[in-house]
């Protein structure tokens, strides 16, 4: 029994967009990349039905997600807590080094 290969993303745009350009049959594509025809059509029509989401955004890159953000301004609070502990374990430090000075 064969296993069941994977694909990347860039291959099967890259076979999607041969089989939307038109210059050559599903058959003729499939026989090239070595792959069933059914599946140049499925990349193809994927491609086709995801082409609205390209420009739906207005041109705009999504942000990180909420949850994300939510993260980031936790380990800021993290390291400002740490970074005021470590300052004021320096300026005692300090304190008692300028202390013992002649």
């Amino acid at each position: 029994m064969t296993k069941r290969r994977k694909f990347s993303d860039q291959f099967k745009a890259k076979v999607a967009l041969e089989a939307l350009r038109g210059d050559r049959t599903i058959q003729e594509i499939a026989a090239k990349h070595r792959v069933h025809p059914n599946q140049v059509s499925t990349w193809k029509k994927q491609a086709v039905d995801g082409l609205s989401g390209v420009f739906s955004s207005g041109g705009s890159t999504q942000g990180p997600s909420e949850s994300e953000i939510n993260d980031l301004h936790a380990k800021i609070g993290r390291l400002a807590v740490e970074n005021d502990f470590l300052a004021q374990g320096l300026n005692a430090a300090a304190r008692q080094w300028f202390a013992c000075k002649p």
